[in-house]
């Protein structure tokens, strides 16, 4: 939930941040937010990249929680310090850093979670760790309706993302560790098992290889249509609100979009257990796909269709957070699971990050036109009907430690 706050905070933050700092009033504000807008979601998808790398290896080396809260603490104090940035520059680099520790929340949370409970059903703990993160989202939303982000008021939000660390000290302190790492390190310490290649490498070799590259497809498609097109709606809505004086509606589409999300979130790791992953992951992309277009070409804020299609947005494409963490901790094996869920998830972040910078010239050639954008990008959804068919079943896995239930 920490880490969802962290995420969604620059989404409504940036274009009043950048009106702040810049000082600019006219139409060239538009083309000037929207493009820091892309390199602070390239800020968070690098650094959390890079974190997810060096967390995930920190979670097989020294253990799940003490990775973990390592993680936390790191994004916290980091936000915390872009309440003295004066420039765009200045927040742009405490983002990346500060990213660092969200992409390393991921990977040890979900290690820790799936070995720490082995009798939770994996569906229910793959959909409570993805609608944990869209609650932070959504309530970033609500506090919004009463502490509004403008030019003159957008600070806070950097004290409101530092609020995690005492959690993160709270479980360094006092959460055990996971009982499965324990008995591994021990076997390792007493000679009982072979520490074998650095897992870094060994994820990308045979038979780990491809699995590690079907991961890192797996993680870009919903990574590059959530940020690229999806989190559009918010800084659109606030946009065209401040022209046509909508009142509020930035706060009211964050909130709206983070209902759906929450229980979209809730709902992935269910319906792939159900209907399999290869169709649930192929039917997510298609509602994505169709969902965005409609609104970004057929709608606008305002229109009374709008917050219900962004509520139905919010639920669809967000079902891929509870279909990742259901899938993916079962491509590999305990000893190498932290690191190669770390390097599946955070390859994506990379491949993503560098399409999405890729779009600012896009930003230019729209002038600004945010739905023009959003349209554009959320083709990427399509890539994903092609690639779920590609997804190995539970049998094909060349180790034991999953569970090779049926698919579809």
């Amino acid at each position: 939930m920490g880490a969802g706050i962290e995420m969604s905070l620059m989404i409504p933050t940036t274009r009043p941040a950048i009106q702040a700092m810049i000082g600019q009033h006219s139409a060239a504000i538009e083309v000037t937010a929207d493009q820091w807008l892309s390199w602070f979601v390239a800020a968070f998808l690098l650094g959390a990249a890079a974190g997810g790398l060096l967390f995930g290896w920190l979670g097989d080396r020294v253990g799940r929680v003490r990775a973990m809260a390592s993680s936390i603490i790191c994004y916290s104090l980091i936000t915390g310090l872009g309440y003295f940035a004066d420039t765009p520059e200045q927040l742009l680099v405490l983002r990346f850093v500060a990213c660092l520790g969200i992409g390393g929340m991921w990977p040890t949370g979900v290690a820790l979670v799936s070995e720490a409970w082995p009798g939770l059903s994996r569906p229910m703990m793959a959909g409570l760790i993805g609608t944990a993160a869209n609650v932070g989202f959504l309530l970033l939303g609500v506090v919004m309706f009463y502490h509004p982000i403008t030019p003159a008021s957008w600070r806070w939000v950097m004290l409101l993302g530092a609020a995690p660390t005492v959690l993160g000290v709270g479980i360094w302190l006092a959460l055990p560790e996971s009982p499965e790492w324990l008995v591994l390190r021990e076997g390792e310490q007493t000679g009982r098992r072979n520490s074998g290649p650095a897992p870094v490498r060994e994820v990308f070799q045979v038979p780990w290889r491809r699995l590690t590259l079907m991961g890192i497809w797996l993680g870009t498609i919903p990574l590059l249509g959530g940020w690229a097109s999806g989190q559009r709606l918010v800084p659109w809505a606030g946009q065209v609100a401040e022209r046509a004086a909508l009142g509020d509606l930035k706060a009211t589409t964050q909130t709206v979009w983070s209902c759906g999300a929450v229980l979209g979130s809730l709902l992935g790791g269910w319906v792939a257990s159900k209907i399999g992953r290869r169709l649930s992951y192929g039917l997510i992309s298609a509602g994505s796909l169709g969902l965005s277009v409609y609104i970004f070409v057929g709608l606008r804020p305002g229109h009374s269709l709008f917050l219900p299609a962004a509520f139905g947005l919010g639920l669809v494409s967000t079902m891929f957070f509870g279909w990742l963490p259901y899938f993916l901790p079962e491509l590999f094996p305990t000893r190498i699971r932290a690191t190669g869920m770390g390097v599946s998830f955070n390859f994506g972040r990379i491949l993503s990050a560098v399409a999405l910078l890729s779009t600012t010239s896009l930003s230019r050639w729209f002038g600004g036109d945010i739905a023009k954008m959003g349209a554009v990008t959320s083709l990427v959804y399509a890539a994903g009907l092609v690639l779920a068919f590609a997804i190995p079943r539970p049998e094909q896995l060349p180790h034991t430690d999953a569970s090779h239930g049926s698919d579809t």
